[in-house]
């Protein structure tokens, strides 16, 4: 019998034989089920609140958060218990899953009180529904705190059949496009249900990974890369078949694929070559600018209209020409000092940009009032400023720029997963975790860290000259160090150092954040700056890896951690360089 087996007989046998365990297990479980049963009360007398939690049996958005929370936290807690069919939920152990989860739901509850209490202004405000559901949220959280740890290495998985594997996949990506599409499209006006909605999200989401489910389910795909591809894929272009408010929220979703597309390619100067650029939204600015100049916008100083592949081809080359220009006397630099240099380089970008007026300089930009009018895109008569039906739904402009940026999106990740996985990729990845070794190994650290500046540069171009025609104008204030709306240089090096440097998916969902949370919390736009120093200060304390990091920065991060896997598989240079350490050493 293996270990693993052992453990988890352990593991089990101490949880059902002790009396103790086994009830709070029991008192987890029936918290959950009478918090469930409080979702269907009223939360409120009035329907001043936003969201009308006035109906019985019948749950508003923000109890719905509440019932889904926790019907997950009596589904973990009945997996401790035993219950067959539910041991898939927790492989490396289910007390930290279970008190994550019922912590998060006795949070959303707590917050969905106290949020009626203050926007209607007394206590007597709540029905008794309330009440009920805060109480009942946390005797599930207290009672998950008392259970013993049970955190155990994860045993090897069965393998499924192949079918199996994809159908569990369609149905993850599947949910996946439903907790993203029910995100985006809270409502404005209803503040409050969005940051219930972050909170339950993010409790969920660690206590998935606390479970080892995550990692189940990366080996899935791993074994189905194709499937996931494909799934991923399919999943992101039905985005805008399923919006019921035609293109309110499909902006914000265009917007977040610009944005990542971007921090992507910054991923490649920064999370692959480590060089600190603080200036890299003036490539995206030169792109923007270049589109906008050779597009047909009537104050456009040439007078030209390229069709959109030569005028993205051109924003690109225009880019990483920048790119070049800057990187060739800046990248004997190291440090600081590159990050300083970068930082002037966005800076005079935006100057020079805001005085070719004609009067300070050359009439080519039009100064401070930018570049107006640009015209909308059209391929083949398809016109991307009007609506069109396809499949019998109707998609409005923004639904067909969001498919256009789909495209674009995945020819970058597909370029940065070459490019990562090539031989100068590796020779990235060698500057960036020493410069002095890897050029007395024969790198030629200055030609390296230039192609990838041109790269990430041309990258950036290439998301410009979309954004020029998604917002018809361009202007020298989009493209600032640092502000409350993103894309913005401090906003792009936060994406791609939130979501995991050197990744694919570690910048689209750092992305996603960073432009979602502004968008839908305008009302504290005078605090995003200080909320997003705070957010950078903990996960620098409690995960500096990013959320989605690799295996590399994990063991970096975290080499002490029993939690972290080593590799099953080790190169045999590996082994050779450990069997002649332990020689040496004997």
């Amino acid at each position: 019998m293996s270990e693993n087996t052992l453990t988890t007989e352990a593991t089990a046998t101490a949880a059902t034989a002790s009396g103790a365990p086994t009830g709070l297990l029991w008192t987890a479980v029936a918290g959950s089920v009478a918090t469930a049963a409080s979702t269907f009360l009223a939360w409120t007398w009035t329907t001043a609140f936003p969201g009308n939690l006035t109906i019985y049996g019948n749950p508003a958005p923000l109890q719905l958060l509440t019932l889904v929370g926790a019907v997950l936290t009596g589904l973990y807690a009945l997996s401790a218990l035993g219950v067959k069919g539910l041991g898939w939920l927790t492989p490396t152990g289910s007390r930290k899953a279970l008190w994550i989860l019922a912590l998060g739901t006795f949070a959303t509850t707590l917050f969905t009180a106290l949020s009626i209490i203050v926007e209607l202004g007394a206590l007597v405000d709540l029905e008794p529904g309330a009440g009920i559901a805060v109480l009942a949220a946390a005797v599930p959280a207290v009672a998950a705190y008392k259970l013993p740890d049970d955190t155990r290495k994860a045993a090897p998985a069965k393998q499924l059949a192949s079918w199996a594997e994809v159908l569990i996949i369609v149905a993850v990506f599947a949910l996946g496009l439903f907790v993203v599409t029910f995100g985006i499209d809270t409502d404005d006006s209803e503040p409050q249900l969005f940051i219930a909605y972050l909170i339950l999200v993010a409790f969920a989401a660690t206590a998935l990974v606390k479970s080892g489910l995550t990692a189940r389910l990366s080996q899935i795909t791993a074994r189905n890369r194709q499937v996931t591809v494909t799934a991923s894929l399919v999943m992101a272009i039905a985005f805008p078949f399923i919006q019921q408010s035609g293109d309110t929220y499909t902006l914000i979703a265009v917007n977040i694929l610009i944005f990542a597309t971007v921090a992507l390619g910054l991923n490649i100067v920064v999370g692959l070559a480590g060089l600190l650029d603080l200036g890299y939204v003036a490539f995206l600015g030169v792109g923007a600018y270049t589109a906008a100049l050779v597009s047909g916008a009537t104050s456009s100083a040439f007078g030209v209209q390229f069709p959109f592949w030569a005028a993205a081809l051109t924003g690109m080359a225009a880019s990483l020409v920048f790119g070049v220009v800057i990187g060739a006397p800046t990248l004997r630099l190291r440090g600081d000092y590159l990050a300083i240099v970068t930082l002037g380089f966005g800076e005079i970008f935006r100057i020079a940009m805001g005085n070719l007026d004609g009067t300070s300089g050359p009439q080519i930009t039009n100064g401070p009032n930018g570049i107006p009018n640009i015209p909308q895109l059209e391929f083949f008569g398809y016109n991307f400023g009007e609506s069109h039906t396809v499949l019998g739904v109707e998609l409005g402009a923004y639904a067909n720029y969001y498919l256009l940026m789909i495209f674009i999106m995945a020819l970058v990740v597909v370029v940065f997963s070459r490019a990562g996985n090539s031989r100068i990729g590796r020779a990235w990845v060698a500057i960036r975790e020493d410069e002095t070794a890897a050029t007395a190994m024969g790198i030629n650290g200055f030609r390296v860290k230039l192609v990838a500046f041109a790269l990430g540069a041309a990258l950036a171009g290439l998301a410009g000259t979309v954004q020029a025609h998604v917002n018809t104008t361009v202007v020298p204030e989009n493209y600032v160090f640092a502000g409350p709306v993103p894309p913005n240089s401090a906003f792009l090096l936060a994406a791609v150092i939130l979501g995991g440097m050197g990744t694919i998916s570690g910048p689209i969902v750092g992305s996603a954040l960073l432009f979602l949370i502004p968008a839908k919390l305008s009302f504290l736009q005078d605090y995003q700056l200080l909320g997003f120093g705070i957010a950078l200060i903990l996960l620098m304390r409690f995960r500096p890896e990013g959320l989605i990091a690799n295996k590399r920065a994990k063991l970096e991060f975290h080499e002490n951690d029993d939690q972290v896997a080593v590799p099953e598989q080790r190169q045999p240079a590996e082994a050779e360089s450990d069997t002649g350490t332990a020689k040496a050493g004997a």
